[in-house]
C-alpha cells in the first residue's frame, strides 16, 4: 500500500478537510485531528501538523498540497538506524525490541528479500528471513520476558515507560559497536513529549537526535528489518515458553488467550501464569473467570 507523509501548512489542512468533509470518520487514536475514508485512500492528520496518505490514489490527493512524486527525495538514502517492538499486544510472550543499521548499499539486497513493513508478511515468512537479516545486517536485540516485564510493571515502569527503556538501550548498545548513523527511526508508540519524559529516567544517553514517525516499519527498511527481526524473537520465546509448560501459547489477546490461561492457572497457578504471560492485562481476571465457573 502506498503511503506519502507531508507536512503542509494549518491553511492547507482546513481547505483539504473542508473540501473532503463528508469523508470525515471518527479516530480512536489520540494523535489524529482528523481521519477521512476516501475513495481509494485514508488521510491521516496528526496532532504534529504532520499529514499521513495512504492508499491506491495517494498521489492524486497529496496533489492538493502540491506533492509532486518526481520532486521528493527518498527518506532514508543514508545510513540509518531504525528500531520496532514486538509483544505489546500480546498477553503470552515477552517484550522484544531490536535496533537495526542498514545503509544505502544494503537496500537492493533487502528489497530483493521482500522485506517490507512486517505486519504483511507471514510468520512463516518472517522465520525465513530473519537467520538471513541476523547474519547480513548489523543489529541489537533484547528481549524482556514476560516474568521479569511482571516483576518491573506497575513497580518502575508502566506499559510505555518499559518499552522507552528497551529502544533506549537497544540504540545505545548498537551504536556501542561503532556505527554511525546520520538519522535513528523509532516506530512512535508514543508521543515525542512522552518518551523525552520517561528517557530521563534512563541511565544510558546518547548525543544523536532521534524521530518517533508513525508506520516507520513501511517507512524505513531499518525499521522493516527490526520489526522482521523482533517479530521472530518474540515467535520463538513464545514457543519455548509452550514448549516448557505444556502448552500452544496463542498470540494476540483475545479469547483464545483467556482459555489457554484458565488452564495454565488451573495447571500451575498464579506462579505458572506469571511465567509466560504479562499479568496485568485484562485476560488475567478473565481467565479466573473461566476458572471458577
Amino acid at each position: 500500500m502506498a503511503s506519502i507523509t507531508l507536512t503542509p501548512s494549518e491553511k492547507e489542512i482546513q481547505a483539504f478537510i473542508q473540501k473532503h468533509e463528508h469523508a470525515l470518520t471518527p479516530s480512536k487514536n489520540p494523535y489524529i485531528r482528523y481521519f477521512l475514508k476516501l475513495p481509494q485512500a485514508s488521510v491521516s492528520v496528526y496532532t504534529s501538523g504532520k499529514v499521513l496518505l495512504q492508499g491506491e490514489a495517494t498521489e492524486s490527493y497529496a496533489s492538493f498540497f502540491g506533492y509532486q512524486e518526481a520532486q521528493v527525495v527518498s527518506g532514508q538514502n543514508f545510513p540509518l538506524i531504525g528500531t520496532d517492538e514486538v509483544g505489546n499486544g500480546s498477553y503470552f510472550g515477552g517484550l522484544a525490541v531490536v535496533a537495526s543499521f542498514v545503509t544505502p548499499d544494503q537496500h537492493d539486497f533487502l528489497r530483493k528479500l521482500g522485506v517490507g513493513d512486517s505486519k504483511t508478511l507471514t510468520d512463516q515468512k518472517i522465520r525465513q528471513l530473519a537467520p538471513l537479516l541476523k547474519e547480513k545486517i548489523q543489529h541489537q536485540a533484547l528481549l524482556l520476558s514476560p516474568s521479569k516485564y511482571n516483576e518491573v510493571i506497575g513497580v518502575r515502569y508502566n506499559a510505555v515507560s518499559v518499552k522507552v527503556a528497551l529502544h533506549n538501550q537497544a540504540i545505545f548498545l548498537l551504536l556501542q559497536k561503532g556505527v554511525e548513523p546520520e538519522k535513528i527511526v523509532i516506530d512512535a508508540f508514543t508521543s515525542s513529549q512522552n518518551y523525552e519524559k520517561y528517557l530521563k529516567n534512563e541511565a544510558n544517553h546518547f548525543p544523536n537526535p532521534v524521530t518517533l514517525e508513525e508506520k516507520a516499519e513501511g517507512k524505513y527498511l531499518a525499521v522493516a528489518v527490526s520489526s522482521i527481526i523482533a517479530r521472530d524473537l518474540f515467535l520463538e520465546n513464545l514457543e519455548n515458553l509452550g514448549r516448557e509448560l505444556g502448552f500452544q501459547l496463542p498470540s494476540g489477546a483475545g479469547t483464545a488467550s483467556d482459555k489457554v490461561a484458565s488452564q495454565i492457572l488451573q495447571a500451575y497457578g498464579m506462579k505458572g501464569l506469571g511465567f509466560c504471560a504479562k499479568l496485568h492485562f485484562k485476560n488475567t481476571e478473565k481467565a479466573k473467570q473461566l476458572l471458577e465457573r
